[in-house]
């Protein structure tokens, strides 16, 4: 049976260079499943069905092959009750509200001169913020700040005080924040992260820092703007409308293509036949090699014409010059 793949990446070199280390457990229990060793590409080559996290709401169009599947917003589960902690958090905010920060599980702590300017421009706005960070608490951190090691992201971001989201740019985090319809702030660090921060500014839907230069003054007008500038709320809940507009929800679009490819035993007739060609007939690299070489060969006839003709015009006009002077 021919694998189901869930692919976030635009080029496949790319991808695939950076995708090697996070596939690794993968092709190891492919490996031992098996009985035999597989490489990333094994498991690549048969899929007959690509699922995409990707919504054209969010992303630019572009051609796509009749195997791919779009199932951006997967991970926008349903709203769920918060804990009595955060919920003691949100009921306390008042009319302020909350704002939502997380730089994602990958970044454990950061630089204290920078979660300094950080928790500097975070005791100037009126809202209370729910941080998520595991390092080493800034000395500066204001009352209105709350440090948390973990957060239920998704149900923070529905409940109706959140204002604001301030995120790395991964794609979970962006489609979370299109789904509840909140504003974002964008600190993106790598990948994908810088291009998903400048789609999201590019809609009206948030405003982009450079995590390296930006100022406690940058972040604390940044979040001000996307929360009093009524403009940032209207494009996102925007989206969010557009993006939750769906005959079927993600999830069931993505478990309904899994058994579909399981019931037909693979689904071979999917598979895009480029697969199977080797890298000549894949780049057109012989339909190329001919078409040189009937253009050349074009060339050289036209070229030796050119010349016979040349000739025999030049020869007879020295023949009639010859016969003249002879007369003469």
């Amino acid at each position: 049976m021919a694998p189901v793949l869930l692919l976030r990446s635009q080029l496949a070199a790319l991808f695939l260079f950076m995708m090697a280390g996070f596939l690794e457990e993968a092709t190891s229990f492919a490996s031992e499943i098996l009985q035999r060793k597989v490489t990333m590409l094994d498991l690549l080559n048969p899929a007959s069905i690509l699922l995409l996290r990707y919504d054209f709401v969010f992303e630019y169009p572009r051609p796509v092959m009749p195997n791919m599947v779009f199932i951006g917003g997967i991970n926008c589960a349903g709203k769920k009750a918060l804990s009595e902690q955060f919920e003691a958090i949100v009921n306390a905010s008042g009319e302020h509200g909350i704002v939502v920060f997380s730089l994602g599980s990958m970044v454990s702590e950061i630089p204290m001169k920078k979660a300094m300017e950080i928790a500097e421009a975070l005791g100037k706005v009126p809202q209370t913020v729910i941080w998520r960070y595991t390092g080493e608490a800034p000395p500066n951190l204001s009352k209105n700040t709350k440090l948390v090691k973990w957060l239920p992201q998704n149900d923070l971001l529905a409940h109706p005080k959140t204002r604001a989201f301030i995120t790395h740019g991964g794609s979970h985090g962006v489609y979370e924040g299109i789904c509840n319809g909140v504003p974002m702030v964008l600190m993106p660090l790598f990948g994908d992260q810088m291009d998903n921060a400048m789609r999201v500014e590019s809609r009206g839907a948030g405003v982009t820092l450079n995590i390296l230069e930006m100022t406690s003054k940058d972040i604390a007008d940044a979040l001000n703007t996307v929360i009093n500038d009524i403009r940032y709320k209207e494009n996102i809940m925007r989206l969010s409308a557009l993006h939750l507009d769906r005959p079927v929800h993600p999830l069931d679009l993505a478990v309904h293509w899994v058994e579909f490819v399981m019931r037909h035993k693979g689904a071979p007739h999917l598979r895009p036949a480029a697969h199977d060609l080797n890298w000549i007939q894949y780049h057109s690299l012989d339909v190329i090699a001919f078409l040189l070489a009937v253009v050349l060969i074009t060339t050289f006839i036209s070229f030796e014409c050119c010349l016979f003709c040349c000739r025999k015009c030049f020869c007879k006009k020295g023949r009639d010059k010859s016969s003249k002077s002879k007369m003469q």
